[in-house]
């Protein structure tokens, strides 16, 4: 199946990656200048509007649009990660579990503790997010990703905790243009992904601008009984007056995809027999999402602006748990509307006031059926079977004060009210069908939450080549629908958990960092000391558990710097402690403990060359994943692992330009994901073998 690509290809890819020149992407920006502008660049996530990344008040990291079409990465994680504090672990095709500044994260937990968008937009209602979220981003041909790390400001509210991701369309260009990208790997890999837009002048200084963006992926898939394909399309208008400015987005994803489940023993990913099999060839997930948005800004004077995002989505998914006991049929879905409204006003002196008001209102379901046998107390028939219409509303206000020359300080303040309608349709139980079932099915219930989280910020200005920045936020949630309707019983008993009383969680967060220039190395070093409370998860047995305290330490750091004889450098660097900062017997759980696959340190290196006149560029890159404890009473591990890639591009002509990628070097047997459960005991997701694959770009 062509799975493994020999040592001797390996020495012919660096050989002939040292005369290959890079594509046009690459070649754009010589790499002193990619440095420099690293800290010169617009960011849109602190205000929407566009800010100085040097001054925004907290930490950024910002992966622009060259880097994205350079990289040409499979799947958004190997992207992503590149950025300090950032963990995403890969499952299987397109599954995947994301940390930042935090554990990987499971559950409702995974799927509420950080916010994903697209243009500012959250691309998941509230309360009904998904582990897999970046499936639905279109990160092939984004205009940039921008991240934070840690509660984002008041402008942003539910999953705003641990970070958030906003993926950014690409706007049109003045002068139109067109690429067509397309490559080929391994065990039936192939990808084709192409965007081209066009702007018409008006009269009055107007302009209208189109772009339509699309990603084809297909991937037959490295393990047996496994592959998906993934459609994707994204159409973007500009309209922009002397006064006005509309983007209109609409984006549609597709995912049909065969899945392979975890792979069971003490490191089983080490054999390559294991590594390739699947215990689960009959798991699949299809899903797919429609999102619209317009945001319309106008002027209403020279100092004032205000802004209105409409916009609607879609969803539904259909998936095969097979990492839970009796391998249930989840399907479920919601569609929501809602309105983002932003005033801003700009004062004498440097100041600003953004105040604004955001509503949103979901119609969610969610069917859960075991067909197979029961197994560890997972009952044959219909789980849950449950209608959630959910409303949110949000007031919030964002000031920004230069308080000295040289000093701003920023203070926002949002609150956020979530009323949750939940109509049970599985047949009216109280508590469990039986002592002992893990399902608990509450009746209908309406529950309701209300969120204040203020946040503080201060920037000073040292020096040109030195700025600092503090911040102390608190960040809150409501719960996940899942974590208060698809329920079990409450750990060592026979009892069900009360939905009544499952809290918010709440994070307080705390902030220091720096960012500025060192000859013409840029830099950015972030600290942080986070405490969250009424953290929900299941543990190793399957069991709920509702009131969980955690803390979150680290430091963070990223460099970017040109070299000697037209070599560059980036990197990024983290350490992290995550621990329990509570007991429970019946887990093993101790106060002080690591919280589970939550790694010390991750970190990454790229050393990149260009030549033949700015026409050519080489890169390699060294990933590591530090050891983290599977299980949280820590009596189980991962060892960690490091992973080399190599990436050339070379432009033939002004229209065309050839790539390849080689993954996993030195072929390390290592795993993507690795867990400890009651049920299975030592279990993974491995990591794909060393795989080579070529392109071609082609540019009008």
């Amino acid at each position: 199946m062509g799975k493994r690509v020999s040592a001797g290809a390996v020495l012919g890819l660096m050989a002939t990656a040292m005369i290959l020149p890079v594509g046009a992407t690459a070649a754009e920006k010589p790499a002193e200048d990619e440095a420099t502008l690293t800290l010169d660049e617009l960011v849109i996530t602190s205000t929407g509007y566009g800010e100085a990344r040097a001054t925004h008040a907290g930490n950024i990291a910002k992966i622009n649009a060259g880097e994205i079409d350079f990289a040409k990465t499979q799947q958004p994680a190997e992207l992503l990660n590149r950025a300090a504090g950032v963990g995403i672990e890969q499952g299987s095709g397109v599954e995947h579990l994301t940390a930042i500044r935090s554990p990987v994260l499971t559950g409702g937990a995974g799927a509420g503790s950080f916010l994903y968008l697209e243009d500012g937009v959250p691309m998941r209602a509230a309360g009904f997010g998904n582990n897999n979220a970046l499936m639905e981003a279109m990160t092939e041909e984004a205009g940039g990703i921008e991240i934070v790390r840690g509660p984002g400001s008041a402008l942003y509210g539910s999953n705003a905790e641990h970070g958030l991701i906003n993926v950014l369309s690409r706007a049109p260009s003045d002068e139109g243009d067109a690429s067509l990208t397309g490559w080929a790997g391994p065990h039936g890999s192939r990808n084709l992904d192409g965007t081209a837009s066009t702007t018409v002048k008006g009269a009055n200084d107007t302009s209208h601008g189109v772009r339509g963006s699309f990603a084809l992926n297909e991937d037959d898939g490295w393990r047996v009984d496994s592959g998906y394909g993934q459609q994707k399309g994204q159409l973007r208008y500009d309209y922009k007056a002397p006064d006005t400015r509309i983007r209109a987005t609409a984006s549609a994803i597709n995912v049909n995809q065969e899945t392979a489940g975890f792979i069971t023993g003490y490191e089983s990913y080490k054999n390559e027999t294991i590594a390739e099999s699947n215990a689960n060839p009959n798991a699949y997930r299809d899903a797919w999402a429609v999102r619209s948005a317009i945001r319309i800004e106008h002027d209403l004077g020279t100092d004032t602006t205000i802004a209105l995002t409409p916009y609607m989505r879609t969803n539904a998914m259909n998936f095969l748990m097979h990492f839970q006991p009796g391998a249930a049929t989840e399907d479920s879905g919601h569609w929501s509307g809602g309105l983002l409204t932003s005033f801003e006003k700009r004062l004498s002196g440097g100041h600003k006031i953004i105040v604004g008001f955001d509503t949103e209102y979901t119609q969610g379901r969610l069917n859960e059926t075991q067909t197979g046998p029961a197994a560890s107390g997972y009952i044959t028939g219909v789980h849950y079977n449950y209608d959630v219409d959910a409303l949110v509303l949000a007031p919030y206000i964002h000031t920004v004060w230069a308080v000295a020359p040289a000093t701003e300080l920023t203070a926002g303040l949002r609150y956020e009210y979530t009323r949750y309608d939940y109509k049970n349709h599985a047949g009216p139980t109280s508590g469990l069908l039986y002592a002992a079932d893990r399902v608990a099915r509450p009746n209908d219930r309406v529950d309701t939450f209300s969120n204040p989280t203020p946040k503080l910020g201060l920037t000073h200005i040292f020096s040109d080549e030195f700025i600092g920045f503090a911040n102390i936020a608190r960040a809150a949630r409501a719960p996940q629908t899942t974590d208060l309707y698809r329920l079990q019983k409450i750990p060592g008993t026979a009892t069900a958990i009360d939905p009544g009383t499952i809290k918010s969680e709440v994070l307080n967060s705390l902030e220091l960092g720096t960012r500025g220039k060192i000859g013409s190395m840029v830099y950015e070093v972030a600290t942080y000391y986070m405490d969250k409370d009424n953290f929900a998860f299941r543990d190793a047995a399957g069991n709920t558990i509702t009131n969980g305290k955690t803390r979150h330490i680290g430091i963070e750091a990223e460099i970017a710097t040109p070299l000697m004889w037209n070599f560059d450098l980036a990197a990024s660097a983290t350490y992290a402690r995550h621990t329990y900062r509570f007991n429970n017997t019946a887990e093993g759980i101790r106060e002080g403990n690591d919280v589970d696959t939550a790694p010390r340190t991750l970190g990454s290196v790229r050393l990149g060359y260009n030549f033949a006149g700015d026409a050519a560029r080489i890169e390699a890159e060294w990933v590591h994943m530090g050891e983290y404890k599977t299980d949280a009473a820590n009596l189980h591990d991962y060892a960690g692992h490091d992973l080399m890639n190599l990436r050339g591009e070379y432009e033939l002509t002004d229209n065309l330009s050839l790539f390849s990628r080689l993954s996993n070097v030195f072929d390390t047997r290592y795993a993507d994901r690795a867990d400890y459960t009651t049920f299975t005991a030592d279990r993974y997701f491995p990591g794909e073998g060393r795989a080579l694959y070529v392109g071609a770009t082609v540019r009008y």
